[in-house]
C-alpha cells in the first residue's frame, strides 16, 4: 500500500484562525432568514395600513406575527437541511425550497391563529401582502449568500468539510475526476491507494492511512473501491472506525444514471432507493387542490366563452361539438380526453394519422381554435374528473404513445405524473406535430425536466407562459 497526500500539510486548514466554520454560516444564514422575515412582516403591515387606513398600525402584532412565521420557517428549514452550507454554492434550488417552507410556515401560523381565536386581531390585507413579498425578499437575500458563499468558498475563507479519500489508484482518479468535491465545497485532504483484496495483506500500510487521515483532521472518510470487493471494503471500515469521521462508500458508475439515489430503512430491511415517484403524498394533495380551485374558477369565468365556441363548431361543420378520444393517463391508467372538435374527422383507432400544417381535415373554426389554444378548454373537465392536471405532460393518442413507447426508452416516464392542459414542453415551442423522432425525443427531454422539478412556482410560471409567452402559440397547425 502506498499513501500519498495530494495537498501538503501547510496547504491544510481547520476551522479555526481566519476561517468561518460551516456550523457559523449556518446560524448565520438562519439568523438571516429571520431577520429578512421579521422585517418583511414589519414593512408590509406599516405600508399595508398607511395606504388602507392612513396610520401605521398595530406594529407590536406585525413583529409578533413576523417572529412567529420566522421560528416555523427556519424550524422547517433545519429539518430540511435547508442551512448546510453547501445549499448556497448554487442558487438552483432555492426558489423551489423558499417558497415550499414557507406556503408551509404561512400557513401553519394561519392555522394556529384561527385556533388561538386570535386571527381577528390581524388585517387579511396585511398577511396576504406579507405572504407575496417575504418570499421575493428571502430569494434576493439568499442570491446575495449564494454571490458570497461561492466568493468566499473559492479563497478558503469558509471552512470546507475535509475530505479522505481512499481506494484504489485508478478508483480514487475517477472518483476525483467525475465529482470534482472542490465545486461543492469539500476539500480533498489526502487520498491512500488500497489495492483491491490487500487491506489484510498490509495492515501496517492501513494503520497509516487512518493516522494520515486523523492527522489532516478529516471529516469524511470516503471509500472509492468496487462494492464487490467486500473483504477489502470491511478491512477499511474496521480501520477507519479508530477516527471520529463519517465514512462513505463511494457510489458505483451505475448510480449515475438516477438522479435522487437514497438509502431507505424499513424495520430491519435496508435498501438503495434508486428511483421514486414524482410527487410526495402531501405535494400529490397540494397539487391535486390547486388543480381543483383553478378548474373549477376558470370553468365558471370562461363558461360563457366555452358556450360561443361550441355554438361555432356546430354551425362551421357537422359533427359534435365536442371530439373524444382515449388517452394514457397517470400510470397508464385509460381515460377519455375531451376538446373542442376542430377536424372533420375522430380518429380513435390503433392508427391515427397526426395534424399537419394546411391540413385539409382541420375545419375554419378548428385552425383558430388550435392557434390560440381554446380547443383544449374543455380539459377543465377532465382535471375536475381527476384524469388531468392544469400542468403536466400533454397526453398522446393511444397510437402515438405505443408507437414512441417502443422508440424512445424514457418516453413512459411522463406517466408518472398526471398529464395536463399545458405543460413545460408546450410553452418552450415544442407542441404540435411531431414529423420526426428527434421532435418527441426533445419533448419528452422537457416533460421529465418538469416530472422532475416539479414546485407549485412550476405550476404557476407555466400557467402564465401559456398565456403570455409566444413560444405558447408556436407550431400551431
Amino acid at each position: 500500500m502506498a499513501e500519498t497526500d495530494t495537498i501538503p500539510t501547510h496547504a491544510d486548514f481547520s476551522a479555526e484562525g481566519t476561517t468561518l466554520s460551516r456550523s457559523v454560516f449556518s446560524a448565520a444564514a438562519l439568523v438571516g432568514d429571520v431577520a429578512v422575515i421579521v422585517g418583511a412582516s414589519w414593512l408590509t403591515g406599516i405600508a399595508y395600513h398607511w395606504l388602507a387606513y392612513g396610520d401605521a398600525g398595530p406594529l407590536a402584532l406585525f413583529l409578533n406575527a413576523g417572529l412567529a412565521t420566522a421560528v416555523l420557517f427556519v424550524a422547517f428549514g433545519v429539518l430540511s437541511g435547508a442551512y448546510h452550507h453547501t445549499r448556497y454554492l448554487s442558487f438552483r434550488s432555492h426558489a423551489t425550497s423558499v417558497v415550499r417552507l414557507w406556503t408551509l410556515a404561512f400557513l401553519s401560523v394561519v392555522l394556529l391563529l384561527f385556533v388561538l381565536k386570535t386571527s381577528e386581531d390581524y388585517s387579511r390585507g396585511a398577511f396576504l401582502l406579507l405572504y407575496a413579498v417575504c418570499p421575493i425578499a428571502l430569494l434576493v437575500g439568499r442570491y446575495a449568500m449564494v454571490a458570497l458563499v461561492s466568493a468566499a468558498n473559492d479563497r478558503g475563507l469558509i471552512a470546507s468539510q475535509r475530505l479522505y479519500v481512499v481506494g484504489g489508484k485508478s478508483d480514487i482518479a475517477a472518483f476525483l475526476k467525475r465529482y470534482r468535491p472542490g465545486k461543492f465545497g469539500v476539500k480533498v485532504v489526502g487520498t491512500a491507494i488500497i489495492e483491491p483484496r490487500q487491506a489484510g495483506e498490509d495492515a501496517a500500510g492501513l494503520r497509516h492511512a487512518v493516522e494520515s487521515a486523523r492527522r489532516l483532521n478529516s471529516d469524511s472518510v470516503f471509500i472509492a473501491l468496487p462494492w464487490s470487493d467486500l473483504a477489502t471494503i470491511d478491512q477499511t471500515v474496521k480501520a477507519f472506525s479508530k477516527i471520529p469521521a463519517e465514512i462513505h462508500l463511494s457510489p458505483e458508475r451505475i448510480l449515475e444514471r438516477f438522479e435522487d439515489v437514497s438509502l431507505v430503512q424499513r424495520g430491519p430491511l435496508s435498501s438503495l432507493q434508486l428511483a421514486r415517484p414524482p410527487l410526495a403524498p402531501y405535494e400529490v394533495i397540494f397539487k391535486r387542490s390547486f388543480d381543483i380551485v383553478v378548474a373549477s374558477l376558470a370553468l365558471i369565468m370562461l363558461s360563457p366563452l366555452m358556450l360561443i365556441v361550441a355554438a361555432l363548431v356546430r354551425l362551421d361543420s357537422k359533427g359534435p361539438a365536442l371530439f373524444v378520444q382515449r388517452r394514457f393517463g397517470f400510470n397508464q391508467k385509460e381515460f377519455r380526453i375531451y376538446k373542442f372538435r376542430t377536424m372533420m374527422t375522430q380518429d380513435d383507432g390503433d392508427v391515427i394519422r397526426q395534424a399537419t400544417r394546411n391540413d385539409p381535415r382541420v375545419t375554419r373554426i378548428g385552425r383558430r381554435l388550435r392557434r390560440w389554444n381554446l380547443d383544449e378548454l374543455p380539459q377543465l373537465i377532465n382535471v375536475l374528473q381527476g384524469h388531468m392536471s392544469i400542468v403536466g405532460p400533454r397526453p398522446h393518442a393511444l397510437a402515438h404513445d405505443r408507437e414512441y413507447e417502443a422508440k424512445i426508452g424514457s418516453y413512459a416516464r411522463r406517466h408518472n405524473m398526471k398529464p395536463g392542459i399545458t405543460g413545460w414542453a408546450q410553452v418552450n415551442g415544442y407542441r404540435g406535430q411531431t414529423d420526426t423522432d428527434s421532435k418527441m425525443e426533445k419533448r419528452v427531454e422537457f416533460d421529465l425536466y418538469y416530472i422532475d422539478n416539479w414546485s407549485l412556482f412550476l405550476d404557476i410560471k407555466i400557467m402564465a407562459m401559456t398565456v403570455f409567452h409566444p413560444h405558447s402559440y408556436r407550431n400551431a397547425l
